[in-house]
């Protein structure tokens, strides 16, 4: 095939010599490009493939996002979506037109926001994400809560103070990632299957300060929602939004309005049971003030029926030394009832922490997948397992199994 030819020194191309030449100059001078306008004329034929053009006021370009990368997205943009297109261009040859290969899109403006959240909302309440059944409590002293934000926002700095003022004695895991932004959703997924596989967190609290739907994208995309619904570990998700929901509130086990509510959930256990205890301590004080007064009041009848013969005197004063140490006596046997009664609702309360089976000397044996070990049928000789104490955790490889 001729695909030029020479005459009076002048270079004579075909069209399609011509058209693959602009191709090549097209293709290797826009490798990547960021493209914003409006779709118009969007297509989705049999192939799975996505037709649309791109405009704004005063031009527009055709483009493609083919069925691999598509299926990617949480949402089908419409025609009359603004949105940013992040691609390379190409030249369609057999027209001679210029075309976009799209490889990533996401929606611009609130309209275009809100359609790609109520599809992505739609889609995963029919798969069950969001259903009550799977939501699961949160432990009433967790000693251990992982926190999924940025390390240099105001969010973590709200987690920590409201910890520190109520006292509660947590040791927090930071696993710091944007949250806003291209590759936020990604870094939020990937902490929260790092803090899971790592074992240590009892609760994960998820999230970030306020701002506005787009700042919070992140916490709308699929990849966000997967993580959270994957999770082993109960989450709360914290996205600074008194108002509006998110995905990952959908998805999370709770849902707080802030991060500073998120870390009053966490503490909310042990401000319970010092409450309790507190309101004992009341009762008991209370009991011991109406001992007081009730013993009080009868030596002052006793005092109003004394007689002035030094019998009467004598007896009345032995009656009193009688109840004094009598009510002595009872208010040190109420003392001592309360104290076994506020002393052994610490032991229970005790009894019921996993640590302190772990601290007599047992360990939680786990698999390399993170499941916990309950039966040794389930072992293999030279499997690798992992064991927690009470203190510290260490590696281990099964030798022989006896079921």
């Amino acid at each position: 095939m001729v695909v030029f030819a020479m005459q009076d020194n002048i270079m004579i191309l075909t069209v399609s010599r011509l058209n693959a030449l602009l191709r090549e100059l097209v293709e290797d001078n826009f490798m990547q490009v960021w493209v914003e306008g409006e779709i118009s004329n969007f297509s989705i034929p049999a192939s799975g493939h996505w037709y649309f053009s791109l405009k704004d006021a005063d031009a527009q370009v055709r483009a493609v996002m083919f069925r691999a990368q598509n299926r990617l997205l949480g949402f089908v943009p419409e025609s009359g979506m603004r949105v940013v297109c992040r691609g390379r261009l190409s030249l369609y040859p057999q027209r001679g037109e210029v075309q976009l290969i799209v490889e990533g899109l996401e929606p611009r403006g609130v309209g275009g926001l809100q359609l790609a959240f109520e599809q992505l909302k739609n889609r995963l309440a029919d798969e069950g994400l969001f259903a009550v059944e799977r939501k699961r409590p949160l432990p009433a002293f967790p000693r251990v809560v992982g926190v999924v934000t940025s390390a240099t926002g105001a969010a973590i700095h709200d987690i920590i103070q409201v910890l520190r003022r109520r006292g509660a004695g947590v040791h927090l895991l930071l696993r710091p990632v944007r949250v806003q932004g291209e590759g936020a959703a990604e870094e939020i997924a990937a902490a929260i299957a790092e803090l899971n596989r790592q074992g240590e967190a009892e609760v994960l609290i998820v999230g970030r300060g306020g701002g506005s739907l787009e700042d919070l994208w992140a916490f709308n995309e699929e990849p966000v929602a997967r993580a959270i619904h994957g999770s082993k570990i109960p989450v709360i998700s914290a996205v600074g939004h008194e108002v509006d929901h998110t995905i990952a509130d959908f998805v999370a086990d709770l849902r707080a309005p802030t991060p500073s509510a998120a870390a009053e959930m966490v503490a909310r256990g042990r401000l319970e049971l010092e409450g309790h205890l507190d309101h004992l301590v009341m009762r008991l004080a209370t009991q011991m003030r109406r001992r007081v007064d009730f013993g009080r009041e009868r030596l002052n009848g006793l005092h109003r029926r004394l007689r002035s013969p030094r019998e009467s005197l004598a007896l009345a004063r032995q009656r009193q030394a009688d109840l004094a140490r009598r009510l002595s006596q009872a208010m040190e046997r109420r003392l001592k009832e309360r104290a076994w009664r506020l002393s052994s609702l610490a032991e229970r309360l005790d009894d019921l922490s996993p640590l302190r089976t772990l601290g007599r000397g047992y360990a939680v044996v786990s698999r390399a997948g993170g499941d916990v070990v309950r039966d040794a049928a389930v072992l293999t000789p030279g499997e690798r397992v992992r064991l927690r104490f009470a203190q510290g955790q260490a590696a281990a490889r099964i030798e022989e199994v006896e079921s």
